[in-house]
C-alpha cells in the first residue's frame, strides 16, 4: 500500500470508527437482543435465550397492528399532502409579485422550529375548551371540536401539525428545482400557442420529475419515524387512535421494560420501511428517472 493511500486511510478512520460504533454496532446488537429477553438487575443484564418468540407475539399483538395502521396512514396522507401543497406553493412562487421576496423567509419559519415548540403551539391552539380555533368556531357558530380527544380526528390533526411545519421543507426543494428550469423553454412554448396550464403540465412538472420523485422519498421516510408530534400531543391517544410504531417501540422497551420484543419490533419496523424505499426505488428506476 503505498503512502498517499495510507494517509488516506489514516483521515477516514475516524470516521469509519465513529460510523461503526454509532450505526453497524447498534444494529447487530439491536439483532442478537431481538432473540432474547432480558432481565435488569443492579449490577448487570441478564439476557435469557427466546428465538423467535419475540417475532411471534408480534403479529398477535393488538397494539402493533393499530400502530402500524396508524403509521401507514400518516406516512401517506401527511407526504401525498405535503407534496401537493409543496408543490402548489413553488409554482404560485415561480411568478413574479410584488412582496415574494418578504414572504418566502416567512413560510420556512415553521421548519426551522423545533419540533417540541411546534407541538406546543399546536397544542395550545387545539385546545378544546381554550384553544384559539374553537374560539373562532363559537364566534361563527359552529360547534367546538376536540381536536386531540376525538377518536376520529386525532391522527388527522397530527397530520395538520406535521403539514404546517413541514410542507415548507418541500416549497423550498422545488422552489430550488424550479429555478432550475430554462425560460426559454417556457416562453418558445407560449410563442407556440401553448396556454400557462400546458406549460406547467407538458413541461415544468416533468422537468420537476427528479425533485418530486426524491422530496416525496425523503418525506416517506421522515414521516414513518413519527414519534415527537405523538408524544407530546397525545401520547398515542384516545385509546390507541394515534399510536405510531416509534412510539410502542419506545414504550416496550423504556414503560415495560422488555428489551428483546421492543428490539424485534425495531426490526419489523427496518424491515418496513426498506420495503417501502425498494418498491419507490424500483418505480422511479423503472420510470427511467434514477
Amino acid at each position: 500500500m503505498s503512502l498517499d493511500r495510507k494517509t488516506g486511510w489514516l483521515f477516514v478512520a475516524p470516521a469509519l470508527i465513529l460510523l461503526a460504533f454509532l450505526t453497524i454496532f447498534p444494529i447487530f446488537y439491536n439483532f442478537y437482543l431481538s432473540f432474547h429477553e432480558t432481565k435488569i438487575t443492579y449490577k448487570h443484564i441478564i439476557y435469557i435465550w427466546k428465538g423467535l418468540e419475540n417475532f411471534e407475539k408480534i403479529f398477535s399483538d393488538s397494539l402493533f397492528h393499530d400502530a402500524l395502521k396508524n403509521t401507514l396512514y400518516f406516512m401517506f396522507v401527511a407526504t401525498a399532502s405535503e407534496v401537493l401543497l409543496g408543490l402548489g406553493l413553488a409554482l404560485l412562487f415561480k411568478t413574479k409579485f410584488k412582496g415574494k421576496e418578504k414572504i418566502v423567509p416567512l413560510l420556512l419559519m415553521p421548519m426551522m422550529l423545533p419540533t417540541i415548540v411546534v407541538t406546543a403551539f399546536w397544542k395550545t391552539l387545539l385546545h378544546p375548551d381554550f384553544g384559539a380555533i374553537n374560539s373562532i368556531l363559537e364566534v361563527l357558530g359552529l360547534p367546538k371540536v376536540n381536536w386531540l380527544g376525538d377518536p376520529s380526528i386525532a391522527m388527522n390533526s397530527i397530520i395538520l401539525v406535521d403539514l404546517w411545519q413541514w410542507t415548507p421543507f418541500v416549497f423550498i426543494f422545488l422552489y430550488a428545482g424550479v429555478q432550475t428550469i430554462p425560460h426559454e423553454l417556457e416562453e418558445a412554448a407560449m410563442v407556440d400557442g401553448a396556454s400557462t396550464l400546458q406549460v406547467y403540465r407538458n413541461i415544468v412538472i416533468p422537468l420537476l420529475k427528479p425533485y418530486l420523485l426524491i422530496v416525496t422519498l425523503l418525506r416517506l421516510i421522515d414521516t414513518f419515524r413519527l414519534f415527537d408530534k405523538v408524544y407530546a400531543l397525545t401520547g398515542g391517544g384516545p385509546g390507541t387512535a394515534t399510536e405510531s410504531l416509534t412510539l410502542i417501540v419506545y414504550r416496550y422497551a423504556f414503560g415495560y421494560h422488555l428489551l428483546g420484543y421492543a428490539a424485534a419490533l425495531s426490526l419489523i419496523m427496518l424491515g418496513l420501511i426498506s420495503i417501502v424505499i425498494l418498491v419507490y426505488m424500483s418505480y422511479t428506476r423503472g420510470g427511467g428517472v434514477l
